[in-house]
């Protein structure tokens, strides 16, 4: 994650500072990890894959979901960011050690996932079931500059119960963050419009049980990785 203007320095994998980086940041943000103030990456899971569909790619998108309940890439990042950076450090999705947070804040349509600060997790976390989720395995917010450049070198993997699962390119949409004081993410309790860009992962709602996700995400020399154990409630 990668961000720019405020926040923790860094990158953030599934977090902002220069430059947003899957998380969201203040003033002029380039995502949740880097930035003029500190800059950060974040990552979640899922194969980035250079030849993702062209809507997933496009500079823009006004929809705020398209096929098959997917939400749009404008939406995603705007809202994920903005879930990103909904608590402060203690209770923070993106700082969580062991998924103690994963529940917090949580839309009801789509269920977020998240990476670190360019660290390793292990983390287990309860997932409702039928609701699908979204995380990504880098991201930034910026400007449509800072968002070439991380793309540039940006890849990673979301592997799921073994088998590799594809990443959506998203390089460059408007997005909205909407930020609470003290979050670490942004570092302020701003709201922010800027330009999104990532390798992204939306999956359907998960059968019962339970599931292992491994992610993973690079951009220069930023890498974060989560281990994650969902477990989906049955359906009643």
């Amino acid at each position: 994650m990668k961000v720019r203007g405020g926040g923790r320095a860094g990158l953030v994998g599934v977090g902002l500072a220069a430059v947003l980086v899957g998380c969201g940041g203040g003033g002029d943000a380039e995502g949740a990890g880097s930035g003029e103030a500190s800059d950060r990456a974040s990552t979640a899971s899922a194969s980035a894959s250079e030849t993702a569909s062209s809507s997933s790619s496009s500079s823009s998108s006004s929809s705020s979901s398209s096929e098959q309940g997917r939400l749009a890439p404008d939406a995603l990042q705007s809202r994920w960011w903005s879930w990103a950076a909904s608590e402060p450090e203690s209770t923070n999705p993106v700082a969580d050690e062991d998924g103690g947070d994963c529940a917090r804040n949580q839309p009801k349509d789509v269920w977020f996932l998240a990476g670190t600060f360019g660290t390793r997790a292990t983390r287990s976390c309860p997932v409702p079931a039928g609701v699908p989720l979204a995380f990504p395995l880098v991201n930034r917010i910026g400007g449509p500059a800072d968002c070439v450049l991380f793309m540039d070198g940006a890849e990673g993997t979301a592997v799921l119960d073994g088998k590799k699962v594809e990443a959506d390119v998203y390089r460059g949409q408007a997005v909205t963050v909407k930020s609470v004081a003290g979050n670490p993410v942004t570092g302020t309790g701003e709201t922010f419009e800027g330009t999104g860009c990532g390798l992204w992962v939306q999956l359907p709602g998960l059968e019962s049980g339970l599931h292992t996700l491994k992610i993973r995400g690079r951009t220069g020399d930023f890498a974060t990785g989560v281990d994650y154990t969902l477990t989906v409630a049955a359906t009643s």
